[in-house]
């Protein structure tokens, strides 16, 4: 027999050596169960064995556990999807519905609240009064330049959780707003920036991370029903 064959034999784990390791042990498989998995139980039914399978049952009990709140997780987050998607679809709607500018601005501000199962949503717009037509329609709020681009820093959509409102943003209903999600609202290149802010009491209805495909679809809705109620065209 070769050194290295010998050497193999010699190095190779006798049942002996398992059994005073776990002797050694005694909490290796509540520390790794997933060592059970490799494990064949005896036949014999004395104490030990019964123990052992108790042991197996309980650990498939709580992988069923795992297996089904995952499950009901993943359903629920789909029928949360699909509900959100239809509330979208369904607010696209109505502001496509709107007769004029005044009831387009009624929609955003005081329908889309409802509509979106959220406490308040506003329009706020970066001006100094005379930029865009109709300003001053109750439900859009003013903010001075330059106030927008330093609140969103360059991104899009913002979603924040355990907050406290923003008095300029939500006037006197800010006490209430404990998440919110901001989206920037590019009218046109030659109008100011605008935002859509959405608040909750819900101190986790937005939070950083979540998808914001859908509701930034609304926005840009919201964009181009803006250019066709203020005859702006596309491109300036």
């Amino acid at each position: 027999m070769s050194d290295t064959m010998a050497d193999i034999e010699k190095d190779q784990i006798s049942a002996a050596d398992v059994v005073a390791f776990l002797k050694a042990n005694p909490q290796f498989l509540q520390k790794n169960p997933e060592a059970v998995d490799f494990l064949v139980p005896p036949k014999s039914a004395d104490k030990n064995v019964k123990d052992f399978q108790s042991f197996m049952i309980d650990r498939l009990k709580k992988d069923k556990e795992r297996v089904v709140t995952t499950a009901r997780e993943l359903i629920d987050n789909a029928r949360f999807n699909m509900n959100n998607q239809q509330r979208i679809q369904n607010v696209v709607l109505r502001i496509l519905e709107a007769r004029n500018f005044e009831e387009f601005i009624h929609t955003i501000t005081m329908d889309m609240a409802t509509m979106l199962d959220t406490d308040i949503c506003v329009l706020v717009v970066e001006s100094s009064g005379f930029d865009i037509p109709h300003i001053n329609t109750p439900g859009v709020r003013v903010v001075p330049p330059g106030t927008i681009d330093k609140w969103m820093a360059g991104k899009s959509a913002i979603l924040q959780s355990g907050i406290s409102g923003i008095e300029v943003i939500y006037g006197g209903a800010f006490t209430l707003v404990q998440s919110q999600a901001l989206l920037r609202v590019d009218i046109s290149m030659n109008t100011p920036p605008a935002i859509l802010a959405f608040g909750s009491r819900d101190p986790e209805m937005f939070e950083d991370g979540q998808a914001t495909d859908q509701i930034a679809f609304l926005a840009r809705v919201v964009e181009r029903v803006f250019r066709a109620w203020l005859d702006i065209p596309h491109h300036s």
